[in-house]
C-alpha cells in the first residue's frame, strides 16, 4: 500500500519496458480465442473479462463467481498512478467511473512513542472495494459478459475442454492451482505475523502507521481512507504477540473491540467494524509456471505480495492488462501465454522481493523501536527499498533534511559522506571497496596489476579500500593467482601499494583481508572455471572435516591438533607482516566456506572433538585465530571479521547463529562485523535481490550494538545513503560497481553536487569533478493545445 505512487514500468518479454499505459496492439488473429472462461469474479477476473470482451465483442466471455454480487471481503483498494494510466488507455469508461469514487491524499503519518512524523508527496488513490466491484459489474454487463453469481465454476479440466481459454483468477486459495499443482509447482511461504482487515467510519487524513507497545509485545496499525467517511484499518502483530495477547481465544466481535481499545487514540475513540473478518497469516505464493495448456493463472492465484507495499488488486489489474495485450499481439495461444508470463514474471518477482523486505521489517518491528523517532520513520518508509533517500528528498525535502540533521549530517552532506571511526582510524566516508579476488599474483606476490587496481580505487574516493583475500600460506591459496603474505618479498610488494595509497590518496585507508582457502583451495582461476580443481599442480588441502566442496573436488585432510597450531602461527605471522606492510585495518576472513568459515558451519564441521558440535565449540578455533592475530596487530588499528550470516542451505548457519557468532567476535575485540552470506556449500539456494544481505547486517547491528559493514548487490549511491540514514548499517561495501567504475565514489559526489571533506578529488583529476556536458535531449514543450 505504501509505494502507491510510481512502481515503475512493466517489463516486456525480453526485458524491454512496456509502459503500463500502452494500448494493446491491433489484433493479429480476429476472435482468438473465441470462448473464454474466467474462474473468480474478483476485480482481476472481472477486469480481464471486460478488457477481452471490449477488444473483441464477438468473443463469448463467462465469469463464474460462487458468491453474490454484493459479497466482498476487505474494504478499501489502493491503485497506483501507473495502474490507473493503464486502465485509462485500455478502457476510458472504467477509468472515468473510478475517478468519480477515488479518495486521494499525499501524506503518510508515522506515530511512534507519542510522536507523529508526517512525510508528504506520496500520492495515493483509493476507493471502496464494493464500489470497484459495482463499476466492473456494470461494465461487464454493458459489454455483454456473462456473469454467473452464486455458482461455483465447473472443474478446470471440464472448462479446458469446452473453452478455448480458461483464466484462473480464483485467489490465494486457488482450486485451479491446486488441481494442476504438479504443473504449476506452487511454493507457498507462511509468514510470522497475524493480521485482521477492519474498517472505521471516518476518514484518516493520511496513510497512518501507528505503533502500540503493549504488555504483550508490539502491535501496529496500518490505516488509510477509501471514502470521505471510511478508512481501512489493518491490525498486525507477530504470531507470538498475538498468542500472548489472547487473540487466539477471542471471537470476531471481541477481537474487533479489543483492537479498537488498543488503538483508541488513533481512532479518536471511535469503534471499528468487521466484514466476516478473521485473523490470518500472510502467505507468499510463487508458481514455477503460470500456464498449462489453455489454462492460465492471474492475480493472487499466480502470485501474492504483502499488503504493506501494494494491493493484490493492483497486481491483478496489471496482469489483466498484460494478458489482454499479449492475446491480441499473438495469434498462437501458447505464444500469447508465454509472452504474458515473460512480461509479468520479472515485474512480479521484483514486487515480491520488495514485499518480502517490507513484511520482514514489520515481523521484526521490535528491533527498531529504540531508534530516534525521525530515523525510525525514515527506516519504515524505506524498508522495502522501493522508496529511497533520493526519492524522499524529491517527495518531501523538509522531512528528509530533518532526518539528516538528527543523524548528524552537516548541511549539504549526503549520509554516505559522513565520517566513521573505528579505534584510532577515522574513515572520511562510509564507502568501502569490497575485497575482490583478482587472481593476478605470481607465487603470492602482488605486482603492477595490484598497484593499479587498488591505487585506482583509492584515488576514486572510497573511505576504505580492501585487498582481496590475502592468503597466509602457499597451501592456503584458492588459486595459483592468489596473493599472499607469507614471505618478506610479499611484505615489500604490499608496502609499495600502501605507500602509494597513503601518498597519492591521502585520507583513504587501505585494509588487508587475511584468510586461508581450506577445502576450497587448489582450484583454477575464476575465468577458467570457478571452484573447479586444477588439472595439474594441485597442493594438499586441509579443513575442519574431510568433506569435499563438490563431489569431484579434492578431499581435504581434517586438521589435527598440530595442524591447528600451524595454522594459528601462519595467521599470526601474516598479521605481523601486514602491520609492517602499512595496512590501516585488518579483516579476518571467516566467511564463504574458506577454512575458518568451515569451522563455523554445521554443514562443514563434523568434528567430534573440542572444535566441533555445538556453536560454542565450532567457534573455538576461529576465536583462537582471532585472539592470536589481535595480540600482534597494533592496538590502535581496527580489526574486523567477515562472516557468512546464513549458508542458504537447510541445516546450516541461521540468522540467530550469525548474531551469536558476531557477539563472540565482538567479545574478543572485533571492531566491526562485515556481514556477507553463503558460498559455504555448493548446493546453496540464495535469495538474490537488491541489497539482499543487508537485513542480516541490520539484525546483527541492532541486536549486538556492534558496527557492521553491509555488502551484496548494493549498487547505487542512493542505496548507500538510504541504508546508512535508516540505521541498517554503518558502512557499505561495494564490489562490482567499483569494477565498472574505479571512481564510483567521486562520481557519486559529483552527481549529488557534493564537494566537502567526505571526498577528495586528486589534484590531477580535479578538472573532471563536474559531470561532463552532453547534448540536449529534451524537446521543446508544447505551448498550445489545439481543439479537434
Amino acid at each position: 500500500m505504501l509505494e502507491a505512487k510510481g512502481t515503475g514500468p512493466t517489463q516486456g518479454a525480453r526485458g524491454t519496458a512496456r509502459p503500463a499505459t500502452t494500448i494493446p496492439h491491433p489484433p493479429t488473429a480476429k476472435d482468438h480465442p473465441p470462448r473464454i472462461a474466467i474462474i473468480g469474479g474478483g476485480p482481476g477476473g472481472l477486469y480481464t473479462a471486460a478488457l477481452l470482451k471490449r477488444l473483441t465483442p464477438t468473443r463469448e466471455v463467462t465469469v463464474w463467481e460462487r458468491n453474490t454480487p454484493t459479497d466482498t471481503f476487505g474494504f478499501g483498494v489502493v491503485l497506483s498512478d501507473e495502474t490507473l494510466g493503464g486502465i485509462e488507455h485500455a478502457d476510458p469508461v472504467v477509468y472515468e467511473a473510478l475517478q468519480n469514487h477515488f479518495t486521494r491524499w499525499d501524506d503518510i503519518d508515522i506515530v511512534h512513542r507519542d510522536t507523529r512524523h508526517t512525510s508528504g508527496g506520496h500520492g495515493f488513490a483509493a476507493l471502496g472495494r464494493r464500489h470497484l466491484l459495482e463499476i466492473l459489474h456494470t461494465r461487464c454487463h454493458a459489454l455483454g459478459v456473462e456473469l454467473r453469481f452464486r455458482e461455483p465454476a465447473p472443474a478446470p479440466a471440464v472448462l479446458a475442454r469446452t473453452h478455448d481459454l480458461v483464466i484462473a483468477a480464483d485467489g490465494v486459495n486457488s482450486t485451479t492451482r491446486d488441481a494442476y499443482a504438479d504443473v504449476f509447482r506452487p511454493h507457498i511461504t507462511t509468514h510470522r505475523c497475524r493480521y485482521i482487515w477492519l474498517a472505521a467510519d471516518f476518514a484518516f487524513d493520511a496513510f497512518r502507521f501507528e505503533i502500540a507497545e503493549t504488555e504483550h509485545g508490539v502491535m501496529q496499525l496500518h490505516g488509510y481512507p477509501y471514502a470521505p467517511d471510511a478508512s481501512t484499518v489493518i491490525v498486525e502483530m507477530h504470531e507470538d504477540v498475538w498468542h500472548a495477547a489472547g487473540f487466539a481465544e477471542l471471537g470476531e466481535h471481541e477481537s474487533v473491540e479489543r483492537c479498537a481499545k488498543i488503538f483508541a487514540e488513533a481512532l479518536g475513540g471511535r469503534p471499528l467494524r468487521s466484514n466476516k473478518s478473521a485473523w490470518t497469516t500472510f502467505r507468499t505464493v510463487v508458481n514455477e509456471r503460470w500456464s498449462h495448456g489453455n489454462v492460465v493463472l492471474l492475480g493472487d492465484a499466480a502470485h501474492t505480495a504483502h499488503f504493506s507495499i501494494g494491493s493484490g488488486t493492483k497486481l491483478a489489474v496489471e496482469d489483466a492488462l498484460a494478458l489482454a495485450a499479449c492475446l491480441e499481439e499473438h495469434a498462437d495461444l501458447p505464444d500469447a501465454l508465454a509472452a504474458y508470463e515473460a512480461e509479468r514474471r520479472p515485474v512480479v518477482a521484483s514486487t515480491q522481493r520488495a514485499a518480502r523486505a517490507s513484511l520482514e521489517w514489520f515481523e521484526d518491528l521490535a528491533r527498531h523501536l529504540d531508534q530516534p523517532p525521525r530515523q525510525f520513520a525514515f527506516n519504515l518508509l524505506t524498508r522495502s527499498r522501493r522508496v529511497t533517500h533520493d526519492n524522499l528528498r524529491l517527495r518531501d525535502p523538509h522531512f528528509t533534511e530533518a532526518v539528516e540533521r538528527e543523524f548528524g549530517c552537516p548541511p549539504g552532506t549526503p549520509p554516505m559522506f559522513t565520517p566513521f571511526r573505528l579505534r584510532e582510524l577515522t574513515l572520511r566516508n562510509r564507502v568501502v571497496v569490497s575485497p575482490m579476488d583478482m587472481y593476478s599474483a605470481a607465487d603470492g606476490l602482488p605486482g603492477d596489476f595490484h598497484l593499479v587496481h587498488l591505487g585506482a580505487r583509492a584515488l576514486g574516493g572510497a573511505g576504505l579500500v580492501m585487498t582481496e583475500m590475502v592468503c597466509v600460506s602457499p597451501e592456503g591459496r584458492i588459486t595459483p593467482g592468489c596473493g599472499g603474505l607469507y614471505t618478506d618479498e610479499q611484505t615489500g610488494a604490499w608496502r609499495r601499494i600502501t605507500d602509494f595509497v597513503h601518498d597519492r590518496a591521502p585520507g583513504t585507508a587501505i585494509g588487508v583481508q587475511l584468510g586461508h582457502s581450506g577445502r576450497k583451495g587448489s582450484t583454477k582461476l575464476m575465468w577458467e572455471g570457478m571452484d573447479e580443481p586444477l588439472d595439474e599442480g594441485n597442493w594438499p588441502l586441509v579443513a575442519a572435516s574431510p568433506l569435499p566442496y563438490k563431489p569431484y573436488s579434492q578431499v581435504p585432510e581434517e586438521l589435527s591438533a598440530a595442524g591447528l597450531a600451524d595454522i594459528r602461527e601462519q595467521f599470526t605471522a601474516a598479521a605481523r607482516r601486514a602491520a609492517l606492510a602499512g595496512f590501516d585495518l585488518l579483516e579476518l576472513h571467516c566467511a564463504h566456506g574458506y577454512l575458518l568459515s568451515g569451522f563455523l558451519s554445521p554443514l562443514t564441521n563434523r568434528r567430534t572433538d573440542a572444535y566441533g558440535g555445538p556453536l560454542d565449540a565450532r567457534l573455538r578455533f576461529p576465536l583462537e585465530v582471532f585472539d592470536a592475530v589481535r595480540a600482534v596487530w597494533p592496538g590502535d588499528r581496527p580489526m574486523t571479521v567477515r562472516i557468512s550470516a546464513t549458508d542458504w542451505a537447510e541445516g546450516g548457519t541461521t540468522a540467530e547463529d550469525a548474531v551469536a557468532v558476531a557477539r563472540a567476535f565482538v567479545a574478543h575485540g572485533a571492531d566491526a562485523i562485515d556481514v556477507s552470506t553463503g558460498q559455504v556449500v555448493a548446493d546453496e539456494q540464495p535469495e538474490f535481490g537488491r541489497s539482499y544481505q543487508t537485513p542480516f547486517a541490520d539484525r546483527i547491528r541492532h541486536e549486538t550494538g556492534v558496527p557492521v559493514i553491509a555488502v551484496g548487490a548494493i549498487s547505487s549511491w542512493d542505496d548507500v545513503n538510504s541504508l546508512i540514514l535508516a540505521g541498517r548499517t554503518d558502512l557499505c561495501a561495494l564490489a562490482r560497481p567499483h569494477l565498472y567504475d574505479p571512481n564510483w565514489t567521486l562520481h557519486a559526489a559529483a552527481e549529488q553536487g557534493y564537494d566537502g571533506p567526505g571526498v577528495a578529488w586528486p589534484d590531477p583529476y580535479r578538472a573532471g569533478s563536474r559531470r561532463p556536458q552532453t547534448g540536449r535531449m529534451d524537446a521543446p514543450k508544447p505551448r498550445l493545445k489545439l481543439r479537434r
